[in-house]
């Protein structure tokens, strides 16, 4: 009776680990958003005024893990994310200076990055501009998936401050109005 002889291949390891920090190329291609994508913000969803040491306010969800930065805060819940980051700017920002710093900057990140708009807008804290544009997520920590997502930035200017207001979702969900509340919601103090 033949028996039959066992092979075994040892294959390197797809992916990446959590100590394994290589920077995503910049000839990065969209990736394709999701049918029904995961990420909108619950209609029932109650919201919390945030009050930071740096001197600035908002609503945000309530429930969502929070992460306290030295120069800001970060929200998240899955793949959705707000971002506040300040730091100092000697004028504010308008949508001419923000096409040529901001989207080169974002146009940098190698996520495949695609702005939609950039333009002036006006909300209770004073004048902001907003860039609208959608991106590659980075990969998730344990199953190494990217998705597409949506985004807005706003920028914010104060005595000598510049917020950066940073809303992200899966591309597709219907975050609109929470987006708008938020950043309606954003004042300084």
């Amino acid at each position: 009776m033949a028996i039959g002889a066992l092979t075994i291949v040892m294959l390197p390891c797809v992916g990446h680990t959590q100590t394994d920090h290589q920077p995503i190329a910049v000839s990065d291609k969209p990736v394709q958003p999701e049918r029904n994508p995961p990420g909108d913000i619950p209609d029932t969803q109650a919201f919390v005024r945030y009050d930071s040491p740096l001197g600035f306010s908002l609503k945000v969800p309530e429930g969502w893990a929070r992460r306290e930065q030295p120069d800001g805060v970060r929200f998240t819940d899955k793949y959705n994310s707000i971002e506040i980051v300040v730091g100092e700017a000697t004028a504010a920002a308008t949508a001419a200076s923000a096409a040529k710093d901001q989207v080169a900057a974002l146009e940098q990140t190698g996520k495949a990055v695609r702005i939609t708009s950039v333009k002036d807008v006006r909300l209770p804290a004073g004048a902001a501009v907003r860039i609208a544009y959608s991106s590659n997520s980075g990969p998730n920590p344990v199953t190494d998936k990217r998705i597409r997502l949506e985004s807005e930035r706003y920028l914010l200017f104060n005595n000598g401050k510049l917020a950066t207001l940073d809303l992200a979702a899966p591309y597709g969900a219907d975050n609109v109005d929470d987006w708008q509340m938020m950043a309606q919601s954003f004042a300084w103090r």
